[in-house]
């Protein structure tokens, strides 16, 4: 049996060595949250499952997609004897939602959130030539609220709720590494002086680490060769920090639509000149500014045409069946003529920003929380707390080095009306506008895309607006010139704090409804009334969209959606990626110059 999604999960961070722990896993569902007092920790379970894909899912094996309040994992791991006289990590990538794990008997990790990754050390535990045991509980209990992104509160999908994902659906996998090791690189391009900025964290190591005389070694690469090299000692910071200096004459820049990655090797050193570690890493020289009520890229206004992508697939829920996949979406949206995306409530694999940063394509990274702290059905599904800043902080930590986010948006459509008493909500939302742009200032932060701004020192403002004529359309967001940009209400009443005069876009509009094969009692549903023609589908599309471009205000947009998702059939491609209208139309609306553009 080949293994599931074999690549290489990190790309930006990589070693030599490595070894993938995707494919059959012991499994069992523990209904009631009952198995650690009845024993599932200690004996073999009874089902298999296949690893990522989550047990709700056809390619697990599995598929059940009913409530599954918690199940276990379990498989027996040989580490190679290869990697004597190494720390041995194992990796989960992401297990929702609330995951303790175990290593011969041991809990050795655990972690509260569904969207980030778990890494877990092996030492005093097990070590190279022997075998370990892992068992894997994923707690997910459908009536405790915490953040779930789109996934369903009912049994079934419905309206915007999806199938739900359940423990592990990220890929496994175990690297060696030594005493004291890299952790995360963070690299930030510093276009203005033509460089890259390198802070390589460093593992403390055991009692008896002593890294006198050691240095951090970081290469710069291009198809020539070496661009770029630069040395640091690595015995007085907790964070050795390095400068690579581009020559002028290499100098090649990260654009949207045409990207110049440059690899980077960072190596660390002994006193006697032996490398203790060494990781591959990219790079790519851009900055995002704002000017005005424009955002800039490489200090050029470039008008953002995003759509909403959500990343579920009908065999595999929210993990790409393949990493071809992962890569085949940008490239179905490229064809539409989008340059970039939003990726909609949830953090998505990293492989997918790894091919965003190589095709040249933009993106904003959000939280998946939509409806915490709402009303209505939305307002027990997902409640604010810690765990939401533990976990967003996680993943900007994760995929501060992509180039091609352009943009973080912490939170989705939060609701809390002017004059309330302030809420837990409120808090969290400034925590987490707090905490993005401590983690990273190099970024523009949307406090929360759509309905409640709260945080006046936000970087961007916006709205969603499904209006689905274009006339109207257009009249609602003529104000914006005059500092009167249309704002959502909720039952008639503001939710956001004055704007100030912030870059602007419409960051959820059109959902154009379109499926010709519906019938009365199949559950099918997009905004407004559903178009009755190719042609009028089209029609307004390019309404819509000419009515945002033509705005010299208006810095970009988010049109939903890239593909239908469950009931909901509003994508420019079906649920199983088939286009639905004229790629090459779409693709000649969108391409024209926007009015902000240079």
């Amino acid at each position: 049996m080949s293994v599931p999604r074999p690549e290489y999960p990190r790309p930006q961070f990589a070693r030599a060595d490595w070894q993938c722990l995707n494919g059959e896993w012991e499994f069992e569902a523990d209904y009631g949250d009952s198995g650690h007092e009845r024993g599932l920790l200690e004996r073999p379970l009874t089902g298999r499952i296949t690893v990522p894909f989550c047990p709700e899912s056809e390619l697990s094996g599995v598929g059940h997609t009913d409530y599954l309040n918690a199940v276990w994992y379990r498989r027996a791991v040989e580490i190679p004897a290869a990697w004597g006289g190494r720390r041995v990590l194992v990796h989960f990538q992401a297990v929702d939602h609330d995951a303790t794990v175990w290593a011969n008997g041991v809990e050795v990790a655990r972690h509260r959130g569904g969207f980030t990754p778990i890494t877990l050390d092996l030492s005093g535990v097990a070590s190279a030539g022997e075998t370990v045991t892992l068992v894997v509980r994923a707690r997910d209990a459908h009536h405790v609220p915490q953040a779930r992104g789109k996934q369903a509160n009912r049994f079934a999908p419905h309206s915007c709720f999806y199938t739900r994902t359940t423990g592990i659906w990220q890929t496994v996998w175990m690297e060696p590494v030594s005493d004291v090791a890299f952790l995360r690189p963070r690299i930030t391009p510093d276009l203005a002086n033509g460089r890259f900025d390198v802070v390589t964290p460093l593992s403390a190591g055991g009692p008896g680490a002593n890294r006198a005389g050691w240095k951090v070694r970081a290469t710069l690469t291009d198809d020539a060769g070496t661009v770029a090299s630069a040395e640091t000692r690595a015995d007085l910071d907790l964070g050795p920090r390095l400068t690579l200096d581009v020559p002028e004459e290499r100098r090649r820049l990260w654009e949207p639509g045409s990207p110049h990655l440059y690899g980077v090797t960072l190596e660390l050193v002994d006193a006697d000149g032996a490398v203790v570690d060494r990781v591959e890493s990219y790079a790519g020289l851009r900055s995002v500014s704002l000017e005005g009520r424009r955002i800039k890229i490489n200090g050029k206004s470039v008008f953002q045409r995003l759509v909403l992508d959500q990343g579920y697939w009908p065999e595999s829920v929210m993990t790409a069946p393949t990493d071809d996949e992962l890569k085949a979406d940008i490239e179905r949206s490229l064809e539409a003529g989008f340059n970039g995306a939003r990726l909609h409530q949830k953090v998505f694999e990293e492989r997918f920003l790894y091919w965003a940063d190589k095709l040249g394509y933009i993106v904003w990274g959000e939280f998946p929380d939509w409806g915490c702290g709402g009303f209505g059905p939305r307002s027990d599904h997902q409640k604010p707390d810690a765990s939401y800043v533990a976990q967003w902080l996680e993943a900007v930590d994760r995929d501060y080095s992509h180039p091609s986010i352009v943009g973080w948006c912490p939170l989705n459509e939060t609701w809390q009306q002017i004059g309330d008493r302030i809420t837990v909500l409120d808090d969290v939302t400034r925590a987490m506008f707090l905490a993005t742009k401590a983690a990273d200032p190099t970024r523009p932060v949307l406090d929360a895309s759509g309905y409640a701004h709260r945080v006046p020192e936000a970087d961007v403002y916006d709205s969603h607006d499904y209006d689905q004529k274009p006339d109207t359309f257009r009249e609602r967001h003529a104000g914006l010139a005059d500092n009167k940009p249309y704002l959502n209400e909720v039952d008639g009443k503001r939710e956001s704090i004055p704007y100030r005069g912030q870059p602007y876009f419409v960051s959820e509009f059109g959902g154009i409804w379109w499926n010709p094969a519906a019938f009365d009692n199949k559950e099918s549903w997009g905004y407004g009334e559903r178009v009755k023609s190719l042609d009028e589908f089209h029609a307004r599309f390019k309404g819509l969209c000419d009515a945002l471009l033509d705005d010299p205000e208006m810095f970009g947009y988010c049109y939903t959606q890239l593909t239908d998702v469950y009931p909901e059939e509003n994508g420019v491609f079906t649920f199983d990626r088939k286009p639905k209208f004229d790629l090459a139309r779409l693709k000649a609306v969108q391409s024209r110059k926007a009015a902000i553009e240079d």
